[in-house]
C-alpha cells in the first residue's frame, strides 16, 4: 500500500533518485504507516477489553437476584442508548475533530467499566452502562479517522486489516476474561482491567504522532512546509493520496456558532437518511438482523438439534472466530478480482450468506454445520466490511463521522429487533431464529439487485444540491 507524497521538480523531467523531496517522501510514508499500525493497535485494545466482559454481564446481572425479564430489560438498556446516540456522536466527531472526540469516548467508556467494577447491586449495574452505551463508538470514530485518512481504492483494504486487528482482540479477550472470572470476585477483577485496558488506549490516542502524519491539502495539490508538515486548524491530518475531509474544510472558512455546526450536521444526517443512503442502509439492517438471528440461539439450537454440549459450542464460536479475523486480509484481493466493484462484492457476499443460513436451518449433519459455520465467518466479515466502504464512497467524505455514525445507530435497532423476533421464532423451531434470517437475507438482496447504487460522484453531486 503506497502511501508515500507524489513529489514534483520545476520541470517535467525525473527527479534524481536521491533529493529532499523524495527523501521527506519516503519519511513521511514511514511515519504514516506506523500511524495506521498504532490505530490498529487501538482497535485490538477496544475489543481485547470489551470481549474481556461483555460474555460475563448476564451471569453478572443475574447473579445479583433479579428476574430474567429484568435482566433482558437492562441488557436491552445499551442497544437502545447506542441507537440515539451513535449517530450524535458521529456528527459531533465530524465538528470537533477525530482527536479529541475519540480521545473522549475511550475516557468515558473506561469510566463505565470502572462503574461495573463496583457494581455491587442493579441499579449501579445499570448506571454503569449508561456512559458505555452513550460512548462507545471508538470503533466507529477510528473507521472514519481511518476513511479521512486514506485515498478511496485503499480504504476497503485499511478498514479490512482495522477489523483484523480488532478481531484478534476479540478472540483473545473472552479467553482471559473466563480464566479471570474462575477466581473470587472474578467478574469486578475483570471489569477494573478492562478499565486499565481503556485507560491504555487514551494513553496510546495521545501519544500518537498526529502532527507528523498532517498534510496541508489546498485545492487538488499538496504543499509541504520547508521543515516539516503542517496541520489545518482541527484537522487531524490526511495521508498522502486522501481527499480533502470536512474538518479541513471546515478550518478554511469561518468558525460558525456551535448550535448552528449542530444543526447543520443534523439536516446533513437527516439527507443521508431520507434521500441519498437509505437502501444502503436498510440492506445494512436486513443483513445484520439476519446474522444476529443465526447466533442468538447458536448454543441452545446445536444443543437440541444436536446434543452438543455448550463447551464444544464455544470451541466452534472461537474457531469460526478466529476465521473471520483471517477473512480480513482477504478483502483486498477479492476486490481487486472484482475491480472494486464494491455492490457486486458486497452482492455476491450477502447472496452467500443467504445460502449459507438455509443450509444450516435444514441440514441434519453437524458436518454441514461446521461448513456452513465456517464459510459464514468468511461471508460476513467480507460483508461487513464493504458495506461501511460503499456508504463512505456513496456518501462522500462530507460527513464520514456521520454516515458511520447513522450505521451504527441501524446496527443499533437490529440488536433491539433481533432479541424480540429470535424469541418469536423459536416458539416454532430451534431452526425458526436463522430461517427468519435467510428470508430477510434474501429480501436484502432483492432490494441490493433493484436499487442499484449510482457512482458515489453522482450521490455526492445530489447531496450538494439539497
Amino acid at each position: 500500500m503506497a502511501l508515500g507524497v507524489r513529489g514534483r521538480g520545476a520541470s517535467g523531467e525525473g527527479l534524481p533518485s536521491e533529493t529532499p523531496v523524495t527523501a521527506t517522501a519516503s519519511s513521511s510514508a514511514v511515519s504514516s504507516r506506523r500511524f495506521l499500525l498504532c490505530l490498529y493497535l487501538v482497535g485490538f485494545l477496544d475489543l481485547f477489553g470489551v470481549s474481556m466482559v461483555v460474555p460475563l454481564l448476564n451471569l453478572h446481572v443475574r447473579s445479583l437476584g433479579v428476574s430474567p425479564i429484568v435482566a433482558g430489560i437492562v441488557g436491552s438498556s445499551y442497544g437502545i442508548l447506542q441507537l440515539f446516540s451513535s449517530t450524535f456522536v458521529g456528527c459531533w466527531s465530524d465538528m470537533v475533530g477525530r482527536r479529541s472526540s475519540l480521545l473522549l469516548c475511550i475516557l468515558l467508556s473506561a469510566l463505565g467499566y470502572l462503574l461495573l467494577g463496583m457494581s455491587t447491586n442493579v441499579f449501579l449495574f445499570t448506571l454503569a452502562r449508561v456512559p458505555v452505551g452513550i460512548f462507545k463508538h471508538t470503533l466507529s470514530i477510528s473507521r472514519a479517522l481511518l476513511s479521512d485518512l486514506v485515498t478511496e481504492k485503499e480504504r476497503p483494504l485499511v478498514l479490512g486489516q482495522f477489523n483484523t486487528a480488532s478481531g484478534v482482540g476479540f478472540i483473545l479477550g473472552p479467553v482471559v476474561g473466563g480464566y479471570l472470572t474462575e477466581l473470587d470476585g472474578g467478574f469486578y477483577v475483570t471489569a477494573f482491567i478492562c478499565c486499565s485496558v481503556f485507560l491504555l488506549n487514551a494513553g496510546l490516542v495521545w501519544l500518537l504522532p498526529w502532527r507528523e502524519t498532517s498534510l496541508n491539502i489546498p485545492d487538488n495539490d499538496w504543499s509541504l512546509d520547508r521543515k516539516h508538515t503542517t496541520v489545518p486548524v482541527k484537522s487531524e491530518g490526511t495521508l498522502p493520496g486522501a481527499p480533502t475531509t470536512s474538518t479541513a474544510r471546515r478550518s478554511e472558512r469561518k468558525v460558525q456558532a456551535p448550535w448552528v455546526e449542530v444543526m447543520s450536521a443534523l439536516k446533513d444526517m437527516k439527507n443521508l437518511i431520507f434521500s441519498t443512503l437509505w437502501d444502503i442502509f436498510l440492506m445494512r439492517l436486513l443483513m445484520g438482523v439476519a446474522v444476529m438471528l443465526y447466533y442468538s440461539n447458536f448454543v441452545l439450537a446445536l444443543e437440541e438439534r444436536f446434543g452438543v454440549r455448550p463447551k464444544t459450542t464455544g470451541y466452534l464460536i472461537s474457531y469460526t472466530s478466529a476465521l473471520g479475523t483471517l477473512a480480513g486480509f482477504a478483502v483486498g484481493p477479492i476486490l481487486q478480482l472484482y475491480k472494486h466493484n464494491l455492490h457486486m462484492v458486497l452482492l455476491h457476499s450477502s447472496a452467500l450468506t443467504c445460502l449459507l443460513l438455509l443450509v444450516y436451518s435444514t441440514t441434519g449433519s453437524m458436518a454441514m454445520v461446521v461448513l456452513s459455520s465456517t464459510l459464514l465467518s468468511f461471508s460476513t466479515t467480507i460483508g461487513r466490511t464493504c458495506i461501511t466502504d460503499l456508504q463512505l464512497s456513496v456518501g462522500g467524505a462530507q460527513a464520514s463521522g456521520t454516515i458511520i455514525g447513522v450505521g451504527q445507530s441501524v446496527t443499533a435497532v437490529g440488536r433491539i429487533l433481533a432479541p424480540l423476533l429470535s424469541g418469536v421464532a423459536q416458539v416454532i423451531s430451534p431452526c425458526g431464529p436463522p430461517s427468519l434470517g435467510a428470508a430477510l437475507a434474501l429480501v436484502a438482496i432483492l432490494i441490493m439487485t433493484l436499487n442499484r447504487p449510482p457512482s458515489s460522484g453522482d450521490r455526492s453531486e445530489r447531496l450538494k444540491q439539497e
